[in-house]
């Protein structure tokens, strides 16, 4: 073989390589695009959900009751602010790295529902920790921003059949008619395990039998993510 030859093979091959790893990079970029799509699409269903909205079919769909129902969106800031410029989906979609800030650093969002009647909710996303994992959800409030119109969980790595329950229909629908405020003061909703037959307060609802530290963490989840809320729900309740 004449080195005419052998150059003709390290060229071709060198080729070979670097389109392969063109092939590689664009299934790559294609995967992550699809993936980030499918992430958007399930935080818009779940926001949906919250104001009691099940969407059902492909992207498509659930876009179109997204851009039907969810009015506006904003992010607020410690002080109760409304930050100019922020993207709301893009901070939904970072949850995690904006609550590992520090609360007076964060910034918070929230979304804009408004129905077939014209009744507006607020739609405020929540995060913490599960007994296993993160867990988080969303917290609809009704425009007197104390009483609770819905709210959704979900897990990640809670037992099954217990912990897990948290993301099932009827514990979301326990919270539908709770307050926040009691006498002016925030109580947040609390989660406790009850004795006997009288039903839970309104500022409270049942614990999940057998999943209680998960239950337990959800209660604590929207108390310490309502917190930071609150100086912006001070001022809305002030201009009513």
């Amino acid at each position: 073989m004449n080195r005419n030859s052998n150059t003709y093979i390290v060229v071709y091959a060198t080729a070979m390589v670097v389109i392969v790893a063109l092939a590689l990079s664009f299934a790559s970029l294609a995967l992550r695009d699809r993936q980030q799509a499918n992430i958007e699409n399930e935080m818009k269903r779940a926001i949906l959900r919250s104001i009691g909205i099940e969407a059902q079919g492909g992207m498509a769909a659930v876009d179109a009751l997204y851009a039907r129902y969810i009015v506006g969106s904003f992010a607020v800031d410690a002080r109760g602010e409304v930050v100019e410029g922020a993207n709301a989906f893009e901070l939904l979609a970072n949850l995690r790295a904006v609550y590992a800030l520090p609360p007076d650093e964060r910034e918070l969002p929230v979304f804009v529902s408004r129905d077939g009647q014209g009744v507006e909710r607020y739609i405020i996303p929540l995060w913490g920790s599960g007994l296993w994992g993160p867990i988080w959800g969303y917290l609809a409030l009704e425009s007197d921003w104390k009483t609770v119109s819905g709210a959704v969980f979900y897990h990640q790595g809670e037992t099954p059949g217990l912990g897990a329950e948290i993301a099932e229909s009827w514990f979301g629908d326990r919270f539908a008619g709770k307050t926040i405020f009691r006498d002016g003061q925030f109580v947040s909703v609390s989660v406790e395990k009850r004795r006997g037959t009288e039903p839970p307060g309104p500022h409270s609802v049942d614990a999940i039998t057998g999943g209680t530290i998960t239950a337990f963490a959800v209660g604590r989840m929207i108390r310490e993510s309502l917190q930071g809320y609150l100086p912006f729900i001070q001022l809305q309740k002030e201009n009513e």
